[in-house]
C-alpha cells in the first residue's frame, strides 16, 4: 500500500510540474503575440531629436524562425545568400531612408575645341554633387554619407508610477544626415528559446 502511495505521489509530482511548464509556455507565447499585435497595429513613429536629426521609433516582433521563414521569404532568401544559418540569428531589422538637398552652385565656363562645358561643384560634410552642362546634356556624381544609430530597448509595464517588468522591446533609429529622412523601420527579435529549429 504503501509503495502504491509513493508511485501515486510520484505521478502527481510530474504532472503538477508538466502543468506549470505547460502554463509558463503558454503564458510566454500569450505575452509574445500580445506583444507582436501591438507591433502590427501601431505605426513606426518619426520625429525630430534634439540635435535636430531625423529619428523612427518601432515596436520590435517577435518570430519564431519558421515564422519569420514564411512572412520575410525575401530577407531569408539575403540571409542565406550571406551564408548566415538561420538558427544562428539574433534579429533583424530594416530601415530605409530618403535624402533630399537644395543647393546653388556657380556655373564655370570652359571651352574645349569649339564647344563650351559648363561646370559645377557643391559639397557640405554630408553630400557631395560635381556636374557637367554640355550642350543638352547634364552629367551630374551625387554621393551622401550617412550613420544610422540603432538603439534597442525595453518599455517597461506602467501601473500608476511603479514601472516594472517589460512591456514591449523598442528599437529607436537616428540618422547624422540632416538631407536624410527616415521613412520607415522594421525590427524583428527572434527569442534564444526558438533557436533550436531547424533552418
Amino acid at each position: 500500500m504503501k509503495k502504491l502511495l509513493l508511485y501515486y505521489s510520484i505521478v502527481a509530482t510530474l504532472l503538477f510540474i508538466v502543468c506549470v511548464v505547460l502554463l509558463r509556455h503558454r503564458n510566454i507565447e500569450v505575452a509574445r503575440l500580445r506583444n507582436n499585435n501591438e507591433a502590427l497595429t501601431s505605426e513606426t513613429q518619426l520625429y525630430k531629436t534634439r540635435l535636430n536629426e531625423s529619428a523612427a521609433s518601432v515596436v520590435a516582433l517577435q518570430l519564431r524562425i519558421d515564422e519569420f521563414r514564411k512572412q520575410h521569404a525575401e530577407d531569408t532568401k539575403r540571409i542565406k545568400a550571406l551564408g548566415i544559418k538561420l538558427r544562428r540569428m539574433e534579429s533583424v531589422a530594416t530601415t530605409a531612408t530618403e535624402s533630399k538637398t537644395e543647393f546653388v552652385a556657380p556655373r564655370r565656363d570652359t571651352v574645349i575645341l569649339q564647344d563650351t562645358l559648363s561646370l559645377f561643384r557643391w559639397s557640405d560634410s554630408w553630400v557631395s554633387i560635381e556636374g557637367r552642362v554640355r550642350n543638352d546634356e547634364v552629367e551630374c556624381h551625387i554621393e551622401s554619407i550617412d550613420t544610422l544609430r540603432q538603439i534597442v530597448h525595453r518599455v517597461p509595464r506602467r501601473w500608476w508610477f511603479i514601472r516594472y517588468g517589460t512591456k514591449a522591446i523598442r528599437q529607436d533609429i537616428t540618422s547624422s544626415n540632416p538631407h536624410t529622412r527616415i521613412v520607415y523601420t522594421e525590427y524583428i527579435e527572434l527569442p534564444k528559446r526558438r533557436r533550436y529549429n531547424r533552418p
